[in-house]
Formats: C-alpha cells, sequence, structure tokens
C-alpha cells in the first residue's frame, strides 16, 4: 500500500473548496433537470434526479473524507 503524502493547509483548503464547488455544481444539476417539468413528467424525472444527485453526494463526501483524513 502506498503512502499518500500529507496536505498541506493551503492544498486541503484548496482542494476542500473544490469539493464544495462540484457540490454546489451536483445541486444545480439536479435543479436543472427538473426546471420547466411538471406534473407526470417532474414526477417520472425526479426519482432518477435525485438517485443521481445522491450519488453524486456520496461520492463528494467521500473524496472530502479522503481530504480530511476521516
Amino acid at each position: 500500500m502506498a503512502l499518500v503524502p500529507a496536505l498541506t493547509h493551503e492544498q486541503v483548503t484548496r482542494k476542500l473548496s473544490e469539493i464544495d464547488a462540484r457540490t454546489r455544481q451536483a445541486w444545480a444539476a439536479y435543479t436543472d433537470s427538473l426546471r420547466d417539468l411538471k406534473g407526470r413528467e417532474y414526477e417520472e424525472a425526479e426519482h432518477q434526479s435525485w438517485d443521481r444527485l445522491q450519488k453524486r453526494l456520496r461520492e463528494l463526501d467521500g473524496e472530502r473524507q479522503l481530504v480530511v483524513g476521516g
């Protein structure tokens, strides 16, 4: 197993900022995917969009845990 070099405070801050930005992008993509949909069309799209969002948020949380050492 290879050792991962420790990150500097600046690197951690930058990486967490990037993860935060990608989290905002994931939420925006979710919102955009449902924009202008109504009724049945919204209901059908919302479940898949929510699942995609949750998957992406879990991935980003995993990245965040790696950065902060959790």
